[in-house]
C-alpha cells in the first residue's frame, strides 16, 4: 500500500467523505444509527469538531473527530462525568473514531492517535474522552486509554468510557512512547532557518566548560567577537545580549523612541508585520508602507513617502523577509534615505552571513547567533553606528547604552554560546551558499516544485508554495520521517500552504543536494499519489 498523510480536515471534499465514513462505519458496520438513502451521515456535532483524517491520495481511509465544548456526549450518558476524571482535567472528548477495513492492520490507527495528542497537547487539553467500542477495548488500552465507569449504549452498539491522558499513552508501550516523544534520527538534516545545521568545530567550541561572565578570559572571548562582527559588516558598533532576534528588535524600537520625528516602516511579509508590532507596542509615532505578501517595493514610491511627509526622519524595515526569502536591496534603500535625511535601521535576522551585508552608515541593525552566521541559537545582536548612552526611561535589559557603558557585559552572559558564534563567523562562505542556492533552486523547478522569487532572493532562504491538493504540514511530516527537516510549522507557512528551505549553517554541497533530491522526491511521490501532471 502506498502511504498515507495525516492532517487536520479543511477541504469540502474531505468533509464530504468524513460524512461517507461516518455512515460506514456507525450505520452500516455498527448499527448506532438508521440507514438512510444518501448513505451519509453528519454527526450532529459536525459543526464544533475538528477532524484528523489518514489520506490515501485523495481518499480519506481514516478519520477521528475531537471536541472541547461541553456538554459531551458522554454527559448525556454518566452523571456526575467529571468525578471519573483526574483531579484539574481540562477535557476534550474523541468521537467517530474510523479506519477503513484494508487499513486496521497498519500503523494507520496509531498514526491518527499521535496526530491526535499533537493536536490536545497544542490546545492545552490534558484528559481525551472517548467512547471505545466493545470491539476493540483490548487496542484502546494497549494504547493507554484507561476505563471508567460501566458500559454505555444499547445492545450491538456498546461503548467503554475511557479517557487518555499524556502520561499513559506516552507510557503504554515504547512504540507509543516513540511516538510521544517524537525522537529524530541521529542523522536528521536540518534545512531549517533555527536550530540551523551545525559544524563540528562548531559544537565542538560549545562544548568547552563555560567561563564566568566576569572572568577575564570571557572577556576576551566577548571583545574578539566583536572585532569579528565589525569587521564583517562594516558596523562602527555593536552589543550581544542573551536572547532572541526579537529582544535585539525590541532593543532597536527603544533606541527609536528617543530620536526626533516620526518613522516610515516597510512591510511585505511576515517579519516586516511584526517590526510594525514592535514599533506599536513601544508607542513610536511612525507610518507604514505596507505591500502584498512577497510583493517587490519600489524605491520610487518609498520616495513619494519620504518626499510628500518631512517629518519622517527614520525609516526601519528587514533586510531579508524570512517568510518569503524577499531581499531589499540595501543599495537602493540606503541611496533614497541619504537623498532625504533619512536614517536607515535594519533587521538583518536572516541576512546576515548569509547575504551580502554592508552596515556602514546604517544607524541601528538587528542579527541573531543561530540563522545566518550559523551558530546556536540564544544570542541577539544589535549593530549601531553612533556612541549610545544608558537611558534610564528604558528597562534596564533593553537599555543598549547600558552594555555599551559595561563593555557590552551588564548582565550574565553564556561563554559557550559568544565562543561557537567566533567559531562559526570563521566558516561563512557567502559564495557557496549563492552557488548552492542556485543549484537547489534550479533542481526543484525541474519537478514543478516552484520557489518565490528570483536570483535576487536571499540565497538563504527557498520558499515553495505547494498545489492545493498537497498539504504543507503532510509533506514536512513525510521529509521529517525520512530524516530531512524542512520549515513548515509556522504558522504563516502552514495558512499559505508553503515550506521553506533555509541553507544557514554549515551544509556541504555534496550532502546538502543530496538531502535536498529527497525533499524533491517526496513531492513527486504526493503528486504521483494525487494523479498531478505539471503542465
Amino acid at each position: 500500500m502506498n502511504s498515507l498523510t495525516y492532517k487536520m480536515a479543511t477541504e469540502k471534499e474531505e468533509l464530504q467523505q468524513i460524512h461517507q465514513l461516518n455512515y460506514q462505519t456507525f450505520v452500516e458496520e455498527i448499527p448506532q444509527h438508521e440507514k438512510n438513502s444518501l448513505r451519509e451521515l453528519v454527526d450532529k456535532f459536525h459543526d464544533e469538531n475538528t477532524y484528523v483524517i489518514a489520506k490515501q491520495g485523495t481518499e480519506v481511509v481514516g478519520m477521528i473527530a475531537v471536541r472541547g465544548i461541553r456538554p459531551f456526549s458522554l454527559d448525556q450518558k454518566l452523571e456526575n462525568l467529571d468525578e471519573y476524571l483526574p483531579q484539574g482535567a481540562v477535557p476534550c472528548e474523541v468521537r467517530l473514531l474510523s479506519v477503513k477495513k484494508q487499513w486496521r492492520s497498519t500503523q494507520t490507527f496509531y498514526k491518527l492517535v499521535d496526530r491526535l495528542v499533537s493536536y490536545c497537547l497544542e490546545k492545552q487539553y490534558t484528559v481525551a474522552l472517548i467512547s471505545g467500542t466493545v470491539r476493540q477495548l483490548k487496542l484502546y488500552k494497549r494504547i493507554g486509554f484507561i476505563p471508567f465507569g460501566g458500559l454505555v449504549g444499547k445492545e450491538g452498539a456498546q461503548f467503554q468510557p475511557m479517557y487518555l491522558t499524556r502520561e499513559s499513552f506516552s507510557s503504554s508501550t515504547k512504540a507509543f512512547q516513540r511516538l510521544m516523544v517524537r525522537k529524530q534520527p541521529s542523522s536528521m538534516y536540518s534545512f531549517l532557518p533555527g536550530p540551523v545545521q551545525l559544524s563540528s568545530n562548531v559544537k565542538q567550541a560549545f562544548s568547552q566548560a563555560p567561563l564566568s561572565h566576569r572572568a577575564f578570559d570571557f572577556t576576551l572571548h566577548m571583545t574578539g567577537l566583536k572585532e569579528k562582527l565589525l569587521n564583517l559588516t562594516g558596523a562602527a558598533g555593536v552589543q550581544i545580549l542573551v536572547g532572541t532576534g526579537t529582544l535585539a528588535n525590541d532593543v532597536v524600537a527603544g533606541q527609536l523612541k528617543g530620536l526626533k520625528g516620526k518613522g516610515l516602516i516597510l512591510s511585505n511579509g511576515e517579519f516586516g508585520e511584526r517590526l510594525i508590532d514592535h514599533a506599536s507596542r513601544f508607542g513610536l509615532s511612525y507610518t507604514t508602507l505596507e505591500k502584498e505578501w512577497n510583493e517587490a517595493a519600489d524605491p520610487n514610491e518609498i520616495r513619494n513617502y519620504l518626499t510628500a511627509d518631512p517629518s519622517i526622519k527614520w525609516l526601519w524595515t528587514v533586510h531579508c523577509e524570512t517568510s518569503t526569502g524577499y531581499l531589499y536591496n540595501l543599495s537602493e534603500l540606503k541611496a533614497v534615505c541619504q537623498e532625504h535625511d533619512v536614517e536607515l535601521c535594519l533587521d538583518a535576522c536572516s541576512s546576515a552571513g548569509v547575504a551580502p551585508l554592508d552596515l556602514t552608515d546604517i544607524l541601528f541593525a538587528s542579527a541573531v547567533s543561530g540563522k545566518g552566521f550559523g551558530s546556536y541559537p540564544g544570542l541577539a545582536i544589535i549593530f549601531h553606528r553612533e556612541e549610545v548612552q544608558a537611558n534610564p526611561a528604558i528597562p534596564r535589559y533593553l537599555d543598549l547604552g547600558l552594555y555599551a557603558e559595561n563593555g557590552g557585559i551588564a548582565f550574565t552572559h553564556s561563554s559557550n554560546l559568544i565562543v561557537a558564534l567566533a567559531e562559526a563567523l570563521n566558516e561563512i562562505n557567502s559564495v557557496h551558499t549563492q552557488k548552492l542556492s542556485s543549484t537547489l533552486r534550479t533542481l526543484f523547478f525541474e519537478s514543478s516544485m516552484l520557489p518565490l522569487g528570483d536570483e535576487s532572493y536571499s540565497p538563504g532562504i527557498i520558499t515553495m508554495a505547494l498545489p492545493e491538493e498537497i498539504s504543507s504540514r503532510s509533506l514536512g511530516d513525510a521529509c521529517k520521517e525520512k530524516g530531512v527537516l524542512i520549515s513548515y510549522e509556522s504558522s504563516y507557512l502552514l495558512e499559505r500552504n508553503w515550506v521553506q528551505l533555509a541553507l544557514m549553517g554549515d551544509h556541504p554541497e555534496e550532502e546538502c543536494v543530496k538531502k535536498a533530491i529527497v525533499v524533491k522526491e517526496t513531492y513527486t511521490s504526493f503528486l504521483n499519489e494525487i494523479g498531478f501532471s505539471p503542465c
